[in-house]
């Protein structure tokens, strides 16, 4: 029997669609992304849907080419386009956490050190305030076994959110990480600077020689991440008008 089609949850905004896919462009220019990596936005009307670009590289992502899914990541309006197999992400992130409005998945180089040996990310400066709360790490291993490493289905998903909890950033053993905030904008800035802060604690660690870092406490982080809810839209609007299509 052929799975019914969800319905949609409504029309978006052309200014939405264009902030989405301006998203997958700034996280290219950014080197969080390469040609694998993918951002989503809840659905502006509709918190039982969400919006995220075909399967295609980040870097390449147009308005035309956002799908609208529902939470379980069953498309929506994909008219014969195809799917990131790891959708499942994002759709039982925003099953999970109605705080959060959008969700990117990235392998950015530095950050997957992280996830392979324990030694806690920490956050190195202002702009990161976000991680001093904690990154917990999700090892897929330890409920699937051997597998592709990939979040393929829902049921891993449903793992991924149980490690995650209500942290803003999780690292995924031997594949990458995910950020999310409570906004398109937020989530981005996040997903930048984890990458940023990734290779701050790297040349701190190597220029320390072993000795204690001044990280961010959870009490400066939470201060810095006040902050750069407003001041990080700095950010944004440096980046969204360096995006062209």
């Amino acid at each position: 029997m052929n799975q019914k089609i969800p319905t949609t949850g409504g029309p978006v905004a052309a200014s939405v669609l264009e902030d989405l896919a301006a998203a997958s462009r700034i996280l290219a220019a950014q080197n969080v992304v390469d040609a694998f990596g993918h951002v989503s936005l809840r659905h502006p009307s509709a918190p039982d849907r969400y919006l995220m670009a075909k399967s295609i590289s980040p870097a390449r992502v147009t308005p035309e080419d956002i799908i609208e899914y529902d939470l379980d990541s069953n498309p929506v309006n994909a008219n014969g386009r195809g799917s990131f197999l790891e959708r499942f992400i994002h759709g039982e992130i925003f099953k999970a956490r109605p705080d959060v409005m959008s969700v990117v998945h990235s392998h950015s180089p530095s950050v997957v050190p992280f996830g392979l040996v324990g030694v806690p990310m920490q956050a190195m400066f202002h702009n990161a305030g976000f991680i001093a709360a904690g990154v917990p790490v999700f090892d897929i291993a330890e409920k699937f076994g051997a597998t592709d490493m990939l979040v393929g289905t829902i049921e891993k998903g449903e793992a991924l959110i149980e490690v995650m909890g209500n942290y803003n950033i999780v690292l995924m053993r031997g594949h990458g990480s995910v950020a999310c905030g409570p906004t398109l904008q937020t989530a981005v800035f996040r997903a930048v600077y984890t990458e940023v802060n990734a290779r701050i604690q790297h040349y701190t660690v190597a220029l320390g020689g072993g000795m204690p870092m001044a990280a961010l406490d959870a009490e400066e982080g939470r201060l810095a991440d006040e902050v750069n809810q407003g001041a990080g839209m700095r950010a944004w609007d440096l980046w969204r008008s360096q995006v062209k299509w």
